[in-house]
């Protein structure tokens, strides 16, 4: 599904360099729930973004299944993001003018769906996240963990080929994080490939395939064993 190769990443202050992605190869098999972990500032969120679609400044090769993301204008990038990803933010980037029902709704305008159809799939997943009752109150008259869960709503109501989300359970309780972390299990059983960053042990369990990042370099790539996956995070 996802190919990388030779991806780097890097930012300039002044004369200085500084390297956030170091000659990442990665292959990601459509259908595998991947965790990604390291210290903070290993390059974690940069590949994120990477995958995402959302970052021009790096180098390297990029394959989205055939298409050959490297070679793409930031216009068609876009369109491609917006077709085939969810993304999830770890700081909401919920839009404030918009209410709860209308910032879920967004990935939808962009397919091309009927109005009626597209009411229904916000209502189902307003019900589903137990937010039926917030779909006309803006971001700002919402706490940091109901912002949390009309993000992760967002990123989902359009049944992305692709999830990433970066800490997606960072603001909730753990109640509400083992509910999301179960709808991703419910998501990927489904076909949705996720890759998560999470500093949270537990939330690995969920995933089938742990990366690992230290100062821009991939240092770990396991597998897990499905049964003890499995049992870990029941």
């Amino acid at each position: 599904m996802i190919e990388l190769k030779q991806v780097e990443r890097s930012y300039k202050a002044g004369p200085a360099e500084t390297w956030v992605l170091r000659r990442v190869g990665l292959t990601i098999e459509e259908g595998e729930f991947i965790t990604v972990m390291g210290p903070s500032g290993a390059g974690k969120s940069s590949l994120l973004n990477v995958l995402a679609l959302l970052d021009d400044g790096w180098q390297g090769e990029y394959w989205f299944g055939e298409t050959a993301v490297h070679k793409l204008g930031r216009k068609q990038r876009a369109d491609l993001a917006r077709q085939r990803v969810g993304m999830v933010f770890q700081s909401y980037h919920l839009l404030d003018d918009l209410t709860v029902a209308e910032n879920i709704d967004l990935p939808l305008s962009y397919k091309k769906l009927p109005p009626k159809e597209r009411q229904s799939m916000v209502a189902d997943i307003l019900d589903r996240f137990q937010i039926v009752a917030k779909k006309d109150l803006y971001p700002s008259q919402l706490s940091g963990g109901q912002q949390q869960l009309v993000g992760i709503a967002r990123a989902v109501v359009h049944a992305p080929a692709l999830l990433l989300a970066d800490e997606p359970t960072g603001n909730l309780h753990s109640t509400q994080a083992r509910e999301i972390m179960e709808l991703f299990r419910e998501l990927n059983r489904q076909g949705t490939t996720i890759v998560q960053v999470t500093h949270s042990e537990e939330n690995a369990r969920y995933g089938k395939r742990i990366l690992e990042l230290r100062d821009g370099w991939m240092t770990r790539d396991e597998t897990l064993q499905a049964e003890a996956t499995e049992a870990q995070a029941r």
